[in-house]
């Protein structure tokens, strides 16, 4: 991996230094440099898939013959040399063609797949589906909380409460995934920061202020709270960045949008060493009831975009993201037959991925419980064989070492024999 430019603290202000196509660890040494602060610290990227994402097209069972039978016109065509068809991954699983930028993490073995994953609650709204998986409680309406903001509580923190520990990427203010009493911030854009200082004008002050005023306000303190001369520092830190003019690193080619646009500045934030250790970002689309299309069409459109924006921000980490984990979860999958509209309805068990410098990758985990119609959920659905829970808790225990993995999941009971070992 290469760089092109390096964001370090250096004498309390962030500074920018440009370095030529050198191995990181290279051009550090040619500067002078120390390896940036954060570098061994552990950090994971929470990626939410909302509206129902179509596992079966976008993981392949090609290798199940009742796949084919289900799916007359938008199926994945069968692993064929040469043509427009489902990416190959173990002679039983392929990768949508869209998603043809993930492949060479499979190859150099950073991306595990985890079949037949997700809720076992049995709702198919969108909105309660989607609380429960943020709140890491199905079932249960009344958490207060997000499963990721506790996990804050438990995991050891590297960064000793920095104001941007937990951070996510929203248009919409704080979500649900984040909730709670540690500190965590919602962003929507960093280009837009702008913080009221004392004497500031009100030509002075910028979109994001209004965000901060309300996380520091004393009815909103289980949000941010304890307003410091330290966080407004930090606030101007970032600001110094010049995050117009941030130049992710070479080959980093993210798409255009707002995915795309999440992610890259998630890499910022992190490349700054602003103390980023969880990140949260969502991207919406997956909801193809009608006219979903095959390797081309609605589906493929919103996967090309997921996949060349994760791709992107791996390469965009460099060195950082040997201890970063990114991990993508929806609130449910498809049904596994496709309607009369040439698209899919709300079902169940889903796919989730992993990609990490830890991870053990090139590899497709969980059972897979088969098509066949006797095997499938309500007889509709593709069957749960492993809760996201136990996904997460691996995560969060092995990658971030965590304790105490009751009070992140207090309704579920963690059981590390049953972890699927897809960690390092």
């Amino acid at each position: 991996m290469s760089i092109t430019r390096r964001a370090f603290l250096s004498n309390g202000a962030l500074t920018l230094v440009g370095t030529t196509a050198l191995p990181q660890f290279l051009a550090r040494t040619a500067f002078g440099l120390e390896a940036p602060r954060g570098l061994g610290a552990k950090r994971l990227i929470v990626l939410f898939q909302r509206g129902a994402a179509d596992g079966l097209n976008i993981v392949v069972p090609h290798g199940d013959p009742h796949y084919y039978q289900l799916r007359s016109s938008i199926a994945i065509p069968r692993p064929s040399p040469g043509q427009v068809s489902a990416i190959d991954l173990d002679g039983m699983f392929g990768l949508h063609p869209a998603l043809q930028s993930l492949k060479p993490l499979w190859n150099a073995r950073h991306l595990a797949i985890i079949e037949a994953t997700g809720s076992p609650d049995t709702t198919r709204s969108h909105f309660d589906a989607q609380d429960y998986m943020e709140s890491g409680t199905p079932g249960f309406k009344s958490t207060p909380d997000g499963w990721l903001n506790r996990t804050l509580r438990v995991a050891p923190d590297p960064f000793t409460r920095a104001l941007f520990r937990a951070v996510a990427l929203s248009r919409s203010g704080l979500p649900r995934i984040l909730a709670g009493k540690e500190n965590a911030i919602a962003l929507h854009n960093i280009s837009d920061f702008a913080v009221r200082e004392p004497k500031a004008t009100k030509s002075e002050v910028g979109p994001t202020q209004s965000v901060f005023q309300s996380m520091y306000s004393a009815e909103n303190d289980t949000v941010l709270h304890g307003a410091s001369t330290e966080t407004f520092e930090a606030v101007k830190m970032l600001r110094q960045a010049n995050p117009a003019q941030y130049e992710p690193a070479a080959s980093a080619n993210y798409p255009r949008g707002r995915f795309g646009d999440q992610l890259k500045q998630i890499a910022q934030l992190i490349k700054a060493d602003l103390g980023v250790q969880v990140a949260f970002c969502d991207i919406g689309g997956w909801d193809h009831h009608v006219n979903e299309g095959s390797v081309n069409g609605q589906l493929a459109n919103v996967l090309r975009d997921f996949s060349d924006a994760l791709c992107a921000l791996w390469i965009d980490l460099g060195d950082l993201a040997e201890n970063t984990v990114i991990v993508s979860m929806s609130e449910f999958g498809r049904t596994a037959h496709q309607n009369g509209t040439g698209g899919t309805d709300h079902g169940h068990a889903n796919v989730m991925f992993v990609v990490g410098g830890s991870v053990r990758g090139g590899k497709v985990y969980g059972q897979w419980p088969g098509l066949a119609p006797e095997q499938l959920n309500e007889g509709r659905d593709l069957a749960l064989t492993t809760d996201f829970r136990t996904v997460l808790s691996e995560i969060i225990d092995r990658h971030l070492s965590a304790t105490n993995l009751e009070r992140v999941f207090p309704q579920f009971a963690v059981d590390s024999s049953r972890y699927l070992r897809f960690l390092g």
